[in-house]
C-alpha cells in the first residue's frame, strides 16, 4: 500500500466502493502521459475510490485498445489494493473479491 497506514474500511464502505466501481463513468485522458500521472497520484493517494477509478477506466480502455507497460502497471497496483482493501473489510478472499470487481467493472450493454 502506498501509505504506511493502511485504510481500515468498513463492509459498509466497501459496498459503497464496489457499487462505485460499477457506476463510475468518468473519462481517463487519451493522452498517455497526463492518464499516467493521473493514475499515480490516485494510487499515491491511498484512497480506496482512487484505486476503483484507476481500475474501472483502464479496464474499460483496455477493452477498446492494448494497454501500455505503465497502464498495465497502474491497473495491476490498482487491482492489488483494491483486492487488499475490500477482502480486509469483507471477510472474503482476494479470489472471491477479485470476481466482484470482474463483475462491476464488466462493461454495461448500450442502450440505442
Amino acid at each position: 500500500m502506498p501509505s504506511s497506514i493502511r485504510n481500515i474500511i468498513s463492509a459498509k464502505e466497501a459496498r459503497k466502493i464496489i457499487s462505485h466501481l460499477q457506476n463510475w463513468q468518468g473519462k481517463v485522458s487519451e493522452q498517455w502521459k497526463v492518464r499516467a500521472t493521473a493514475n499515480q497520484a490516485a494510487i499515491e493517494k491511498g484512497d480506496p475510490f482512487g484505486y476503483a477509478e484507476v481500475v474501472k477506466g483502464l479496464t474499460v480502455m483496455q477493452e477498446q485498445n492494448p494497454l501500455s507497460a505503465t497502464d498495465r502497471k497502474h491497473l495491476n497496483r490498482g487491482l492489488e489494493y483494491l483486492c487488499e482493501e475490500l477482502a480486509d473489510a469483507l471477510g472474503k478472499t482476494h479470489e472471491r473479491v477479485r470476481q466482484l470487481i470482474d463483475k462491476a467493472t464488466a462493461s454495461q450493454p448500450s442502450v440505442a
